[in-house]
């Protein structure tokens, strides 16, 4: 810990690893053939997910597994060149605290962390596999939260704060689904960033058809988080499409190719479909959080906005770009430029998340302190602890 913060900083941006019966336990047996079932495959078991083979990642049982941040160099500019499969060579027994709430709070204390959002790490891939059984998706949705309350809770002992995943493919089973959520404590909700796939085919996620979800969120006052995900973006073709952890084509003479991008792509396109769909005017007390979603395209998405509403003045009540500023909040890959960050949204809409223990982010969640030494103790201990802290809170109209 810096000693010159008088803080504990509040991380917007752990994950757990999920347990063996995550996705079977409040499941019922009819349905599991058509959400998730467990396979046995050269001596490796894997997720079949709505009768498909996931290689999301590569080993689902999580033991052994790869140490916090092992691409870390790799995320900041590989500046020695190295192979990210020989970086993710070095794997220990699984940690307790990825799967047990007690031994994570001895972790959360020890890496001097106030609090943290908890977030799914196969969570938020297996709705993109079952996107064309709206009904799979549903009891997904319901079996997993149902889970992860029993297993994590929503607000353990004020300290864990694990977000329940929601989809609206059925809208009115997103309804129901937040209504519980509210009941039982959630603090935030998570969502992927992508166009919705109902029974009726896709919609933008601010189509009229979800008003009555978004009405409620909106009436509650809790923030929705939008968080990466398998979005199911196509490369159109210049790249092999699905989300998939193999490493067989990342090797020395790999290429890079767009879909490096994919999370970024679906995060600006989400966020500023809620912008020209007048999400924030429609739902004035909506809080929106993107988180693990990058910053870079704030810039060009800002004068997106700006051009459509100079062409569009009958559409726009408001300016859209200062509507995004007061609605949304920004967590940016800790390898962004958090200055520019900072500068387009203000210190009071930026939150710090280090994605632990996630192989992509950071050894320590405290490593992302040298990312706001530059700023002042008051714009620090905002992007540190305190937006976070007012995004946990609901703010009911």
């Amino acid at each position: 810990m810096e000693p010159e913060l008088d803080f504990l900083p509040f991380d917007c941006d752990n994950h757990y690893y999920e347990g063996p019966d995550a996705f079977t336990r409040h499941v019922p047996a009819e349905m599991q053939p058509r959400v998730v079932e467990w396979c046995e495959m050269d001596g490796r078991r894997y997720h079949v997910v709505g009768g498909r083979v996931s290689h999301a990642v590569t080993n689902p049982t999580w033991d052994p597994i790869a140490r916090p941040g092992a691409l870390y160099q790799y995320f900041r500019g590989n500046p020695e060149a190295g192979n990210p499969r020989d970086m993710l060579r070095d794997r220990e027994p699984l940690p307790a605290e990825y799967i047990d709430r007690e031994a994570r709070l001895r972790r959360i204390e020890s890496q001097g962390l106030e609090a943290v959002w908890l977030f799914p790490t196969l969570g938020v891939l297996y709705e993109e596999l079952l996107k064309e059984d709206t009904e799979a998706v549903g009891a997904l949705m319901v079996g997993f939260n149902r889970w992860l309350l029993e297993d994590w809770g929503f607000a353990y002992e004020d300290t864990i704060f694990a977000v329940p995943y929601l989809s609206l493919a059925d809208p009115d089973l997103a309804v129901l689904e937040l209504d519980w959520c509210l009941a039982e404590g959630a603090r935030a909700i998570v969502m992927r960033p992508a166009a919705v796939w109902t029974a009726k085919g896709p919609r933008s996620p601010g189509d009229p058809m979800f008003d009555p979800f978004w009405s409620l969120a909106n009436d509650a006052g809790i923030t929705v988080v939008a968080h990466a995900g398998d979005s199911g973006y196509s490369t159109q073709g210049y790249a092999e499409d699905g989300f998939s952890s193999r490493m067989g084509k990342v090797a020395a003479a790999s290429r890079p190719s767009i879909k490096a991008f994919n999370i970024e792509r679906a995060a600006h396109d989400w966020l500023i479909t809620m912008s020209m769909e007048k999400m924030y005017t429609r739902f004035p007390n909506l809080r929106v959080a993107s988180v693990e979603n990058g910053s870079d395209y704030l810039v060009p998405m800002f004068r997106k906005l700006r051009q459509q509403a100079d062409k569009s003045p009958h559409w726009y009540d408001e300016d859209p770009v200062a509507l995004f500023r007061e609605h949304v909040w920004m967590n940016p890959f800790w390898e962004d430029d958090v200055d520019e960050v900072v500068g387009l949204m203000g210190a009071d809409h930026v939150i710090f998340g280090s994605d632990w223990p996630h192989i992509e982010g950071l050894p320590q969640p405290c490593d992302y302190l040298p990312e706001v030494d530059q700023f002042g103790a008051g714009d620090r201990r905002m992007i540190l602890r305190d937006n976070v802290r007012g995004l946990n809170e609901r703010r009911p109209t």
